[in-house]
C-alpha cells in the first residue's frame, strides 16, 4: 500500500497525520510479537552482549556518551 492509494490523507492536516502515525505504531506495538525479528538482527545483538560481556570496562556512562556527542558538533 501507497500514501497515493488513500486519498484522503491529502486533506489532513500536519498534526492530524501525525497522530494518524502515531495510532499506526501504537497498532503495530500491539501486536509487536507477530512481527518477524530478521536472523541478521538477532546476530548483531548476540554479538553486541558478547563483546559487552567480554570488555564491560568498555561501556560508557549516559554522562560519557552525551560527552562525546556534543563534542563532535
Amino acid at each position: 500500500m501507497h500514501i497515493k492509494d488513500i486519498p484522503q490523507l491529502d486533506q489532513l492536516s500536519i498534526s492530524d497525520k501525525i497522530l494518524l502515525v502515531e495510532e499506526l505504531w501504537d497498532n503495530i506495538y500491539s501486536e509487536a510479537d507477530q512481527v518477524p525479528v530478521p536472523q541478521s538482527h538477532i546476530a548483531e545483538l548476540e554479538n553486541r552482549l558478547a563483546r559487552y560481556t567480554a570488555h564491560p570496562e568498555t561501556l560508557l556512562s549516559f554522562d560519557e556518551l552525551r560527552t562525546r556527542i556534543e563534542s563532535r558538533k
